[in-house]
């Protein structure tokens, strides 16, 4: 593979980028702090999913300082969601180091966007080139799949040195006047032409006529990817408390899975519930089951009996929780997607109770 046929490909895909790309909001702009939100909120996220969170964050928070001042709780409702939530964390981490050792502007220095927290070499390398026209790569999974492809290559894209081999490789052949183009080009592509899990849109691919897996029939046996860890299984019961009217919330602990967070109550599965309620403070309630859920995170995956909790009776100070309203939740505090579904539920249910008593 020489640096000639590496630019002859890229000039290609850029033919098709500018007549196929998709119309995407942070694709109209050169402003970096905007580009820097998107990649970071696109990552482990569906284009679509991402749309309206782009549009409500940066209204939210236009610029890096609003960004780095703002309290955590804003900026964490502003994400619920979207999950990965130390994205969010390190992104106003990096927005204050902005702030104080950049005079407030995202720098236009590779070295200094990998040296910000949060900021690894693919999103440096995309706001780098996006932003600032600088000749650096974005190497992600869509576009390791497509260069294992095109070239035919069987290292392992599970590791970093499969990674830093097309970093470099890609490089060579990026110029201040394409470097921003093509990486977008390279990620449009794998996102998609050339996909993951089933069969790629070889017919609609503009770079068929020299993708080595496709004339050897072999599309479906790149990437070459090593398997992933099994992950860990937890059971828990999920409580949705309720008065009637207000609905009990806890704070996560400051470290580990979903830090700092909001949660439904709950335990482990095996700890039998009444006793655990009285532990609350709560002496008299009706426990309803309902649906079972189940929510997967990058090592674990959580398996959790809903129950539906109408007390009767408690002493609130003792219950280590805050009692909120649905509108408070939805204003003030950010619930994980792993606790969603069950809110819903719980909702449903509270309101189903209320229509019962009112019919009485």
């Amino acid at each position: 593979m020489s640096e000639f046929e590496l630019k002859e490909i890229f000039d290609l895909l850029c033919v098709w980028y500018r007549q196929a790309k998709r119309d995407l909001p942070w694709r109209n702009t050169k402003n970096p702090y905007h580009i820097w939100v998107s990649e970071i909120m696109l990552q482990q996220t569906r284009v679509e999913a991402v749309k309206p969170y782009y549009a409500r964050f940066l209204e939210a928070l236009p610029t890096i300082q609003d960004l780095a001042e703002a309290e955590e709780e804003k900026i964490l409702k502003l994400w619920e969601g979207l999950g990965y939530y130390s994205r969010v964390r390190n992104m106003q981490t990096a927005a204050q180091t902005i702030m104080t050792e950049y005079h407030g502007k995202m720098p236009a220095d590779h070295k200094a966007l990998l040296g910000l927290k949060g900021i690894g070499s693919y999103t440096a390398g995309a706001v780098a080139s996006i932003a600032f026209d600088l000749p650096y790569p974005a190497v992600d999974g869509n576009v390791l799949r497509v260069m294992s492809r095109v070239f035919a290559d069987g290292q392992d894209i599970m590791q970093q040195q499969t990674k830093r081999f097309w970093e470099q490789k890609i490089q060579t052949a990026l110029t201040p006047q394409n470097a921003g183009e093509v990486n977008q080009a390279l990620m449009e592509l794998g996102a998609t032409i050339c996909l993951p899990n089933g069969t790629p849109k070889c017919e609609d691919c503009p770079l068929r006529v020299v993708c080595m897996a496709y004339q050897q029939g072999r599309m479906l046996g790149f990437p070459v990817k090593s398997e992933k860890k099994t992950r860990t299984q937890e059971f828990l019961s999920v409580c949705f408390l309720t008065d009637g009217t207000h609905i009990a919330l806890h704070k996560r602990e400051s470290g580990g899975l979903l830090a700092n967070l909001w949660e439904l109550p709950n335990i482990e599965k095996e700890k039998p519930l009444p006793e655990v309620l009285a532990e609350w403070g709560i002496w008299e309630a009706e426990i309803q089951p309902m649906r079972q859920r189940k929510h997967i995170f990058t090592h674990i995956e959580w398996h959790m009996e809903g129950y539906f909790v109408f007390v009767k009776q408690m002493t609130k100070e003792d219950t280590p929780f805050v009692w909120v309203t649905q509108a408070e939740q939805e204003t003030n505090y950010a619930l994980p997607s792993a606790f969603q579904k069950i809110w819903k539920d719980g909702l449903s249910e509270m309101q189903n109770m209320q229509m019962s008593i009112f019919e009485k």
